[in-house]
């Protein structure tokens, strides 16, 4: 099995996204717990003479300027694991659990906590066990770090939470017999170390970045073939045209689809048509894939800073001890609402293609890509189901950032939302993976009708996959399952091998 090291410096995004396949052992660098046990020397200084620090010696929120004694520095970072539990909803999926875990790990190994080697050790044990804790995915505003998510993290290492191990839940101090360790009893500063960050909050950004790439691939992939089932013209993807506009993400998207729509005895076919132009959702995709493509390399690059990011709070420089807002996530926050809009232009400018197709502004179709009109209904109603998905997706796009709701008695009056941000993000690159898919099938059908023509040697690969998952079925027939066939093929990115070679994770990759 592969290692891992972390030392709070270097971990890469590609190696945050590639964590879920690969699987490695994690480990702490040597130079890593170093620096982590010097932090710790500082805390302990602070503690013995009596200096005052947030968090260290005094209360949280707005009982910060409530001194602690000496004697209850312990107990303080115990209720504040306990009293900060307070999530709700369904938890997080092992996926977005492991990341917490590496994430908030690579956080402290930074060493400017003042926590343990052993207990950032005993979490790696855990995550290295796959012994995954229970976190409720609601209750974080993303400022003063995602406290209640994490919580329950914490909650694990005390011997007091909740964890499953494949399809075993493990209770209390169960979860960490598991590790053939002990309840951490916590020293000062550890649990506001474990609790103060935005893991959470990163962990579904890069969920979410990873899912947009993909969509925006499949994206490119399935308006390929759209043009072709809608008869429509090459020449709006003609690299002259993209180049005087100057926007490096259009030329890119503009290049992909050049490689895609080649040569064709289906566009040949129309060549001599009276249709002067096509309408917006085929003829600006490059315009508008490439203005995704553009967001997506700025949310990358973002999250690849964010993955050696320390947002905890205060910090330990040495013998000072500052306090600060890392904590506060709205850089998260703003890039996971702006991937949330690209990605629901993908969904829009893919319904849009849907009713074309089903529309019949290719002649050589039937309405509704019918084989009987009147008699069947065809994908009318699968063109219905892809309208809902846009839909609901305008909503889910409008920016939780904008938005902030002042907790602990105002002390902290203004928090991100990021986690909303992450959640919707993700919600919204379901319904997008469907709208997708709903697309795919239709224009599978537009290929269909125009037999024997055929379409480009890449397309025709595509249509070739696309019917060994979902074969033509003449007539009208239930469609869910055809949808959910499609969709899963999406999802997996089983498709993106057809785009040219090296394209899938680009975006992340460059980020690094």
């Amino acid at each position: 099995m592969s290692t891992l090291e972390i030392s709070g410096r270097d971990l890469t995004l590609a190696q945050v996204l590639a964590f879920e396949k690969e699987r490695p052992q994690v480990v702490l660098s040597t130079d890593a717990s170093s620096r982590m046990r010097q932090s710790v020397r500082t805390v302990a200084d602070v503690v013995s003479a009596g200096r005052v620090s947030y968090g260290i010696n005094t209360g949280f929120g707005a009982f910060a300027n409530r001194r602690i004694s000496a004697a209850q520095v312990k107990q303080l970072q115990l209720n504040l694991v306990r009293s900060h539990a307070a999530g709700v909803g369904e938890p997080f999926t092992p996926e977005l659990t492991r990341r917490i875990m590496l994430l908030k790990c690579n956080s402290l190994a930074a060493g400017f906590s003042g926590i343990r080697v052993e207990v950032v050790e005993t979490l790696l044990a855990m995550l290295n066990a796959d012994i995954l804790p229970v976190i409720p995915c609601r209750g974080s505003v993303g400022a003063s770090g995602d406290l209640a998510p994490l919580a329950h993290l914490a909650l694990t290492l005390i011997g007091e939470g909740e964890a499953r191990q494949d399809d075993l839940l493990l209770e209390g101090p169960a979860v960490l017999q598991e590790i053939s360790r002990q309840p951490i009893t916590l020293e000062a500063k550890e649990g506001l170390a474990l609790l103060n960050g935005t893991q959470a909050s990163a962990a579904l950004a890069i969920a979410g970045l990873e899912q947009a790439e993909n969509l925006l691939a499949t994206s490119i992939l399935t308006g390929a073939c759209s043009v072709e089932g809608l008869a429509g013209s090459f020449a709006p993807f003609d690299g002259r045209i993209h180049e005087v506009r100057g926007m490096s993400g259009q030329r890119h998207v503009a290049t992909l689809f050049r490689a895609l729509l080649d040569e064709s005895e289906v566009n040949h076919s129309h060549e001599d048509c009276d249709r002067v132009q096509d309408p917006y959702a085929v003829r600006c995709m490059p315009q508008v894939l490439g203005a995704v493509w553009d967001t997506l390399a700025h949310a990358a690059s973002v999250l690849a800073r964010e993955c050696n990011g320390v947002s905890d709070n205060p910090l330990i420089f040495g013998e000072d001890v500052l306090s600060g807002g890392n904590f506060h996530a709205e850089p998260l926050a703003f890039v996971s609402d702006f991937m949330a809009i690209a990605v629901a232009e993908i969904g829009a400018m893919s319904e849009r293609r849907t009713d074309l197709l089903a529309r019949r502004i290719n002649p050589d179709l039937n309405m509704f890509l019918t084989e009987e009109p009147g008699l069947e209904s065809g994908m009318m109603i699968a063109h219905v189901t892809a309208a809902a998905l846009a839909s609901e997706n305008k909503t889910l796009a409008h920016p939780a950032s904008v938005d902030s709701m002042p907790t602990s008695a105002g002390q902290e009056d203004h928090v991100s939302m990021a986690p909303w941000a992450g959640l919707k993000l993700l919600l919204i690159c379901e319904n997008t993976t469907r709208i997708l898919g709903i697309e795919l099938l239709a224009a599978a059908r537009a290929l269909d009708e125009q037999r024997p023509l055929r379409t480009t040697s890449r397309l025709e690969d595509l249509h070739a996959r696309l019917r060994m998952a979902v074969p033509a079925t003449p007539g009208d027939h239930r469609l869910d399952r055809d949808i959910r066939r499609v969709s899963s093929l999406i999802s997996q990115g089983t498709l993106l091998d057809l785009l040219p070679n090296g394209e899938t994770g680009a975006l992340h990759r460059a980020a690094d």
